[in-house]
C-alpha cells in the first residue's frame, strides 16, 4: 500500500494552521481593537493605534510586529482590508497601511463570543491551588 494513501488531503491553509472559521485569542484582540477604533471614529486605524489599544484595555505587553503578522494573516483569511494612506509628515513622507474590518469578521467574532458565552454558562470554578 503506498504510503498515506486513504488519508485525506487538508487545504494548505490549514496545512499552515491557518482556518477561517476558527479565530486564536490574539486574532481577536487585533479585530476588537481595529473594531473600538472604527468606532471611536478613527478613519486611518493601523498598526500603531492597534497596539496601544490592546496594551490599555488589556494590560499586556504587545509587539507591533506581532500585530502587523496577525494583520497579515486576518486580510489572508478575507477577515481585514488593507491600504495605503496618503504619506504623512510625521511619518518622513511614508504613507501607513490602514486597515479595516470585513463584515465576516464581526460575525465570526460574535459566533466565538456565544459559543465561549455559552461554555460559560452557569460555570463558575473556584480557583485551584497549583
Amino acid at each position: 500500500m503506498m504510503r498515506g494513501a486513504g488519508r485525506r488531503r487538508t487545504s494548505p491553509d490549514r496545512e499552515r494552521g491557518v482556518s477561517k472559521d476558527i479565530l486564536g485569542e490574539f486574532e481577536q484582540m487585533v479585530l476588537l481593537a481595529i473594531l473600538r477604533l472604527e468606532e471611536a471614529g478613527s478613519d486611518d486605524v493601523y498598526g500603531v493605534p492597534i497596539v496601544e489599544e490592546i496594551r490599555a484595555r488589556t494590560g499586556r505587553s504587545v509587539s507591533r510586529a506581532s500585530v502587523y503578522v496577525t494583520l497579515r494573516r486576518l486580510e489572508k483569511k478575507g477577515l481585514v482590508e488593507s491600504w495605503m494612506s496618503e504619506p504623512t509628515p510625521e511619518r518622513g513622507g511614508k504613507p501607513k497601511r490602514c486597515v479595516s474590518v470585513e463584515p465576516g469578521a464581526v460575525t465570526l467574532l460574535r459566533d466565538q463570543r456565544a459559543m465561549m458565552d455559552a461554555l460559560w454558562d452557569g460555570l463558575d470554578p473556584a480557583p485551584r491551588e497549583a
